[in-house]
Parts: structure tokens; C-alpha cells; sequence
């Protein structure tokens, strides 16, 4: 179904070149800024000039820390008791961590199936979690509902314009290191790291181009962008359990729609070869979610003689499940 308040998104519901420098500000001291790393191996694979985005290296083992810290200054400024999100595992890891550097008491609902080193990750930072049910709607209206009992506020997963500013930073990173890009390539889940990434490149260099890929299993941005309006899917279905939300944000999505170049899917077999080729050729660790924008440019189907990055957004991934993503050949 089509939001009917998509009209009605302003500026001020929008990241920009200004709150995402503001965001670097904030976050400068705190965050690690991720270097861009590159495999003679996987460019000879792909037949392209790639690096790598590593933020499974980042503080919490996501590019969540940037957006959660980002909004948690603000709230902490204007005097919060506490801090409550719904989240299926990084986001809530990174508010956790966030509200114990402002000393702030943080609880996190998360469905049922999270994995367990996330649930335990947000609990060693302090948190108290909590789970509820399989889908989003469930977890979002019983984080509300404690935010309303409890009088604290409820941080956004991604629709929220500070958290998309703190994501942007990425894509300062990405062009200050590397100037030449010619393309840069990210997951999409609810769009808040795509539409922070692309409102900073656009914004400085509107020549380079920005690519969302999501599963094929959870293609709401991929049927949104056809229908010309936000589509909530009745389910979704990926091993990329970061990226499984049934619909793109109210906010992010207009982003998505104004600053982005095109949309792409990848298969499941595709993000699990990823994994594997990542693991053994870059030695990283990246979750399924964080495979996925390098699962697109793999196959190569870009111009050759491009430059590309590619974002990896996580690392949180269960040591149990490591097995499921290996080759069975």
C-alpha cells in the first residue's frame, strides 16, 4: 500500500550536506572511520577497480553506531529520562551502546528469532531486551508503548532524519579517500544508510552514481521504485535478516526516490557465495545483510573500468550460523 504522508516529507525531514558534517562532528572520537580496502583477487574476478566499505569493523560490529550515537546526542541534550528502540539486532546493539556512553537506561525489543550474539552484545552494554513476536509492527508498537509508559524516547530504526545524517558519514568517508569513485553500491533495508550515503554524494558529487541492492526475497525499494510509490510487501523472506523489512521508510523513502540511481536484487545463493569469497580472499567477516552490495558487483554486470565501492554494513554475525554460508562443494 502507498503511504498517504509521502507528500507531506519537508526539509526538515531530510538529511543534508550540513547535518551530515555536523553528524561527522559529533561522531569524530567515537566511531572508527573505516578504511577502504581492495583484493587484487576479487578485482581480477569482477574485472573491476573494487574496494570495500568494512563496517563490520566499526564500534558495535555495524554501521548502526553512526545514526544511533548521532540521534542519542541530540535526545541526551534535550534532557531524556531514557531510550527505547525496536530492532532486530544491530540497531539495538548500537542505541545500547550509545545510551551507556550518555548514561542513559536503554531498552530494546527484538523479535523472537534475533540471534543470540546480538541479544547478548545489547546486554553486556547495558540494555534490557526484550522479545516480541516475528514481525516489525509488533516489536515498533511495543517499543512505543514503553516509551509512552516510561517516558522515554523512542529511536527510530532508520526513519529519522538524524539517524540518516549519522549513516551519511560513510559516504563522506568513502569520497574524501577515495575521490575517483565512480560508483558506490549499498544494501537497502528500511533506506536509512542509502538515503544518508547518497544525500552526501549527491550533494558533493552529484556525477557519481548510487546503487541500493536488497534480496530478492525482500524487494520493497526494487517494487516501490516500479509502482512510483511506497509499497509494504506481506512478507519477506532472506537469509539477510538485516534487511527484511516489509516497506522503506515514510522519510527515507523520497530520499531513495531523489538521490539514488537505480535498484538492483541479489539472490540468497548470491549472498552466500559473497560470504564465503570475502572470508577467504579479504578475510573479513560479514554478515549476510553486509554481503549483499558486494554480491551485486561481483557479477560483474557493471561497465568494466569502473571504480567501485561497496558497502559492508555488519559483522554480527552468530559463529553457529557460520556453517550455513559455507560452500557445499
Amino acid at each position: 500500500m502507498g503511504s498517504k504522508s509521502e507528500g507531506t516529507v519537508g526539509l526538515s525531514d531530510r538529511p543534508t550536506l550540513l547535518s551530515i558534517k555536523q553528524a561527522q562532528e559529533r561522531l569524530h572520537g567515537i566511531i572508527h572511520p573505516t578504511p577502504l580496502v581492495k583484493s587484487r583477487s576479487l578485482d581480477e574476478l569482477a574485472q573491476r577497480d573494487l574496494r570495500f566499505k568494512p563496517e563490520n569493523l566499526q564500534v558495535t560490529g555495524s554501521f548502526k553506531i553512526r545514526g544511533a550515537f548521532n540521534k542519542l546526542s541530540e535526545v541526551a541534550q534535550l534532557g531524556a529520562h531514557g531510550v527505547v528502540t525496536a530492532s532486530s539486532g544491530n540497531h539495538g546493539q548500537a542505541v545500547a551502546w550509545a545510551a551507556r556512553y550518555f548514561g542513559l537506561p536503554a531498552h530494546i525489543v527484538v523479535p523472537s528469532t534475533a540471534p543470540p550474539i546480538k541479544v547478548a552484545s545489547a546486554q553486556a552494554f547495558g540494555a534490557t531486551v526484550e522479545a516480541c513476536g516475528t514481525r516489525s509492527r509488533e516489536r515498533v508498537d511495543r517499543a512505543r508503548a514503553i516509551a509512552q509508559e516510561r517516558g522515554y524516547i523512542y529511536i527510530p530504526p532508520y526513519d529519522d532524519p538524524a539517524i540518516m545524517s549519522g549513516q551519511g558519514t560513510i559516504g563522506l568517508e568513502i569520497l574524501d579517500e577515495w575521490p575517483e569513485v565512480d560508483t558506490v553500491v549499498v544494501p537497502i533495508g528500511g533506506g536509512g544508510l542509502i538515503s544518508g550515503i547518497a544525500t552526501a554524494i549527491k550533494e558533493v558529487r552529484p556525477d557519481v552514481r548510487v546503487i541500493g541492492v536488497e534480496p530478492q526475497g525482500a524487494n520493497k525499494a526494487w517494487q516501490s521504485r516500479r509502482k512510483g510509490q511506497r509499497l509494504e510487501l506481506d512478507h519477506t523472506d532472506s537469509i539477510a535478516d538485516g534487511l527484511i523489512t516489509l516497506s522503506l521508510g515514510e522519510k527515507t523513502f523520497p530520499v531513495i526516490e531523489s538521490y539514488v540511481d537505480d535498484v538492483v536484487t541479489v539472490t540468497d545463493r548470491q549472498i552466500r557465495d559473497t560470504f564465503w569469497l570475502l572470508f577467504t580472499r579479504l578475510k573479513l567477516v560479514v554478515e549476510p545483510s553486509g554481503c549483499a552490495a558486494a554480491a551485486f558487483i561481483l557479477q560483474r554486470l557493471l561497465p568494466q573500468g569502473e571504480r567501485i565501492a561497496a558497502v559492508l554494513s555488519g559483522g554480527n554475525l552468530d559463529p553457529a550460523a557460520i556453517s550455513t554460508l559455507l560452500p557445499h562443494e
